[in-house]
């Protein structure tokens, strides 16, 4: 049997088509043995791929994206997520807001895990005709650390992964005002990228992988919340299970788990929002920083049969 060893950034639910795939036997199936671990800190995925510890990683396609042009050259070949799943959560009895509402306040935007939950809000804010530098940002530090301190009476408003923000929303101690899925439109939030030096001789593997992974799409979208609630409760055993239900139900509902294919519109605009942080310094034309072959052949496998 072939491996497949992959490093990831975290162990969330908006990665379930790949645990799906894995319970189901999907990967088993196709002759392919994978190995998932998740690194803290998640930037301990580069350090795998450098030792050989991993073959793909799975992360935010900011990665690659700032990494695209110098010396540590990583192809992008699937996404797991086809939307970003994340909430902007104000406090319970707040009168729902809007990006221009935000104008004056202070967000808190979690940002040891990565910069995407303040670029993307940022982004979304732009879009609206609003400039973000009216709203104060308080960022760099972890998911619990600024979950803990919003409770405690900071800050106006806070971004949150869509599990979290449905944990506060039941706790009483939040609201989720703006869901990204029904406001941020389309956009390759979580994907698998390579070395790319190593992306040939792993293209068999991929191939396999993302075949297993859109067949597991395509069975969630069939299966109801309740039949996936022993697996969300063995991945997430910490959390109530009906509030894990509740939030897998929101991203079940949005288009985040529709397709391994990354849209190249919706990878540029996401490119286009780095650009604007400053974060990348030019926008990578999508054929360079994402090989479709991998998705288009897993997908005509699928279709095949």
């Amino acid at each position: 049997m072939l491996e497949l060893k992959i490093s990831a950034t975290a162990h969330g639910l908006n990665y379930l088509p790949q645990y799906y795939a894995e319970h189901l036997g999907l990967f088993a199936a196709r002759d392919l043995k994978v190995t998932a671990t998740a690194k803290d800190p998640w930037t301990g995925v580069l350090d795998d791929l450098d030792s050989g510890a991993a073959d793909i990683a799975l992360g935010g396609l900011w990665v690659p994206g700032m990494y695209w042009g110098t010396p540590r050259e990583l192809t992008v070949f699937a996404q797991v997520n086809h939307q970003f799943p994340k909430a902007l959560v104000t406090r319970e009895g707040s009168a729902p807001l809007g990006w221009a509402d935000l104008l004056g306040r202070t967000v808190l935007a979690p940002g040891i895990g990565g910069s995407a939950p303040y670029a993307f809000t940022a982004g979304l804010i732009r879009e609206a005709g609003i400039d973000p530098a009216g709203i104060t940002f308080l960022r760099d530090l972890s998911t619990p650390m600024f979950v803990e301190l919003f409770e405690a009476g900071l800050g106006d408003a806070i971004v949150l992964d869509m599990t979290t923000a449905q944990v506060l929303q039941d706790k009483g101690t939040g609201s989720i005002a703006i869901d990204y899925t029904e406001a941020g439109g389309i956009g390759p939030n979580s994907v698998y990228y390579a070395r790319t030096d190593c992306k040939e001789e792993l293209s068999d593997r991929l191939v396999r992988f993302t075949a297993a992974l859109s067949e597991a799409m395509e069975l969630l979208r069939a299966t109801s919340v309740a039949e996936l609630e022993p697996l969300l409760t063995a991945h997430w055993p910490h959390i109530a299970s009906p509030t894990l239900a509740r939030a897998c139900a929101r991203i079940k509902n949005s288009s985040t788990w529709d397709t391994v294919r990354i849209d190249a519109s919706a990878s540029d605009r996401w490119m286009r929002i780095l650009q604007q942080e400053k974060m990348i310094r030019t926008v990578p034309p999508f054929t360079e920083l994402v090989d479709t072959s991998i998705a288009d052949n897993a997908v005509l496998a699928s279709t095949l049969g």
